[in-house]
């Protein structure tokens, strides 16, 4: 199998191990497999060339593409434009391309779509998606149910679809919960590495980041216990074994 880039955005060691742990066991892949970046630690080589991987997958992280530059981080900032240094050669060249939740973000900004926190932030719960006709047909797809629950806390999302994507799950508290441009980019709102233990320990460590006021943690623990959250993961194991 070819490696696989994966590239992290938290600058919590804990999250951030957490989340590649996720994606090797979500996603079937062998950590010999996969070319682990964390960018809130390092930059990305000099000359990297998305095209030398089977796939590239971008996960969560605290920051907004959809902030003022004065409102972001200088780390943020340095890692937004790390991601977008890599899109136009990857949407140009349908390179293979997962972008969780701030995935989804990046991808939107690069194709000129709106991402913003007016209208579909959603608050950290599950949300009740549904395939849409098209989403029903694409192979990344295989497996996932018409309707199932994925775990979401996101401050932005998309509020249009992007020109060249296909839409592909929705939900009511976010129309764009998966969308795909071309025929290899993907990206997705909600957290496909997701399961209850993994949102948990999230919600444990960024319970004083303004996601959730954060005496509701243990109520949202409660909820990630009681939740059945099962069909995205599915959405990973596809993408690796599709381009692996």
């Amino acid at each position: 199998m070819r490696r696989f880039l994966i590239l992290q955005l938290r600058p919590e060691r804990d999250a951030s191990d957490a989340e590649f742990a996720a994606f090797l066991a979500k996603g079937g892949l062998d950590a010999r497999c996969a070319h682990r970046i964390r960018l809130d630690a390092e930059p990305l080589p000099k000359g990297l060339d998305p095209a030398d991987y089977a796939g590239v997958i971008v996960g969560g992280g605290p920051g907004c593409v959809s902030d003022a530059p004065e409102e972001k981080s200088a780390e943020h900032a340095r890692i937004e434009s790390a991601v977008l240094s890599l899109m136009p050669r990857i949407t140009a060249q349908d390179i293979p391309f997962l972008g969780c939740c701030y995935g989804i973000g990046i991808l939107g900004k690069h194709l000129g779509a709106p991402v913003a926190k007016g209208r579909y932030g959603e608050p950290v719960g599950t949300a009740a998606c549904a395939l849409t006709e098209a989403g029903r047909a694409d192979p990344l797809m295989d497996g996932v149910p018409d309707r199932f629950d994925a775990f979401v806390g996101h401050k932005e999302a998309l509020e249009a679809l992007p020109e060249g994507c296909a839409h592909l799950a929705s939900a009511p508290s976010c129309p764009f919960q998966v969308v795909r441009h071309g025929h290899n980019v993907y990206a997705t709102q909600f957290h496909p590495e997701a399961d209850a233990t993994v949102f948990e320990e999230r919600i444990e460590i960024y319970k004083h980041h303004g996601y959730f006021p954060s005496e509701t943690a243990g109520d949202l623990i409660a909820m990630c216990r009681a939740a059945e959250v099962t069909a995205p993961e599915r959405i990973l194991a596809n993408f690796v074994r599709r381009y692996g």
